[in-house]
């Protein structure tokens, strides 16, 4: 691969129906803190909570100094030294700890990047992303149950 190479991601929102998918392609050079960010505009997310990006028995986020034991700094770790070190095909992406928003990273294919592209891209998307803060995926699936029955106790409220 030359040095202008990108990656095609699928991306996909874990234990939510319907289906939430991204397909993006990004620089392999990219580090992961940016991707971070890619991956939150990609599926809609609004980066008002912590992250972690796993890749086998490590994890890369925000450091803290309080937590020893905590995710690698992730403005230090190119995505290419990632998947080389840990030699995997698929990448874990937790964003907020407390909802616990889960996402597998399918790394589809490494290719040239095109002249005059500009990247990270976004290729496909199938559904929308839950909003934040609503719990998690058993709190998604609430709020679509109370909001297609009228007949719901949190009907209401859910709507407002």
């Amino acid at each position: 691969m030359t040095a202008n190479a990108i990656v095609r991601l699928k991306v996909a929102l874990d234990d939510v129906e319907p289906k939430v998918l991204r397909c993006i392609e990004v620089p392999l050079s990219i580090k992961l803190d940016r991707l971070h960010l890619t991956l939150q505009a990609a599926l809609g997310w609004t980066n008002s909570h912590l992250y972690e990006i796993r890749a086998g028995d490590a994890g890369w986020g925000l450091p803290d100094p309080n937590w020893p034991d905590g995710p690698l700094d992730a403005r230090k770790a190119k995505l290419i030294d990632i998947l080389e070190d840990a030699g995997v095909k698929t990448l874990h992406y937790l964003y907020d700890f407390g909802d616990g928003w889960e996402h597998t990273i399918k790394i589809e294919r490494l290719d040239d990047a095109e002249p005059g592209v500009i990247y990270p891209r976004l290729i496909e998307a199938t559904g929308c992303c839950p909003p934040e803060d609503v719990g998690g995926p058993w709190g998604y699936a609430e709020m679509l149950e109370a909001i297609g029955d009228k007949t719901h106790e949190r009907h209401d409220e859910i709507r407002e």
